[in-house]
């Protein structure tokens, strides 16, 4: 099964949610006014798509209705996906050669996981890639990510629970250094946005990458979980506050009927999402394309 069906397939649940209201309302909509708006504001509210960015979609939609004088409903239809997919379309800094991707989240939201997948995912196009263990806290976190590098075949740097991980990060860095490595993946420990010295950490580890590999990239990615809705939103505002967030992977996309929450997070943070899971496959998680998400959406 190709990504296309397997990412329709997981956006199920939204498309139940949300695609199929719309639907009722363009079937059921004779003449486009106020009525139609609001419903389909309440539409998109419930799907998580959040307050601002709806009122936003939805004044857009009626500015180029009224300048199309566009009378049938099925047409604003079509244009309300061109604007969705206008409204996701953050670009994305190009892929930058060598590179350290630090994975930061809470607990929870599958980032070691989505390491390990990340690792499987760039060695099969010819990557070199190396992973650190910098999750010291959570017991067998080491084993977890073990696995996943004997999987993908890749070498990992790791200290063990109880470990400092600004020194894994320190080793990793030189070990990807000596090693000519175009890819480092930083495994971090979940945390919570409101812990400082977590955070403080988050910051320590990227100016040992600034100091140690001024040449490398370094893009923080977040992983949100899909299920969370407008919490995961928060939580990306406030981890934002606190650190430097360059992409967003979103996680767990078959799990909620408010998969509304990818428009909404590109839009209220101006943050890119780089990846989308929609499944335990390996081949699930896939790098993120506004059209086809849309598409598979409709």
């Amino acid at each position: 099964m190709g990504f296309f069906q397997r990412l329709k397939e997981g956006l199920s649940k939204t498309r139940g949610n949300f695609t199929s209201k719309v639907d009722d309302l363009v079937q059921h909509t004779q003449v486009i006014d106020d009525d139609f708006y609001e419903e389909l504001t309440d539409i998109l509210i419930l799907a998580d798509v959040g307050v601002t960015v709806s009122d936003r979609i939805i004044d857009t939609l009626r500015e180029q209705v009224s300048a199309q004088r566009i009378r049938d409903a099925q047409e604003a239809r079509q244009l309300f996906k061109k604007i969705i997919v206008d409204e996701m379309n953050v670009p994305r800094p190009p892929l930058q050669w060598p590179m350290v991707m630090l994975v930061v989240g809470v607990n929870g939201v599958g980032k070691t996981t989505t390491v390990g997948k990340l690792a499987l995912r760039f060695q099969e196009v010819g990557r070199s890639v190396m992973l650190a263990a910098a999750d010291t806290f959570r017991a067998a976190a080491d084993e977890q990510l073990r696995v996943w590098s004997q999987r993908a075949n890749v070498p990992m740097i790791s200290q063990g629970m109880g470990g400092d991980p600004a020194a894994v990060v320190f080793d990793a860095v030189q070990a990807a250094k000596a090693r000519d490595t175009d890819l480092l993946i930083v495994d971090t420990a979940g945390r919570l946005h409101n812990k400082k010295n977590l955070m403080d950490e988050l910051n320590k580890i990227r100016r040992i990458i600034a100091k140690e590999y001024p040449q490398a990239a370094v893009r923080s990615m977040l992983i949100l979980d899909a299920t969370t809705g407008q919490n995961g939103l928060q939580q990306a505002k406030q981890f934002k506050e606190s650190a430097e967030i360059n992409g967003i992977i979103l996680t767990k996309l078959d799990g909620t009927a408010k998969g509304g929450i990818a428009i909404a997070i590109q839009q209220e943070l101006q943050i890119p999402v780089w990846y989308i899971g929609v499944g335990e496959g390996i081949d699930d998680l896939q790098a993120f394309d506004a059209k086809e998400f849309v598409e598979a959406l409709f």
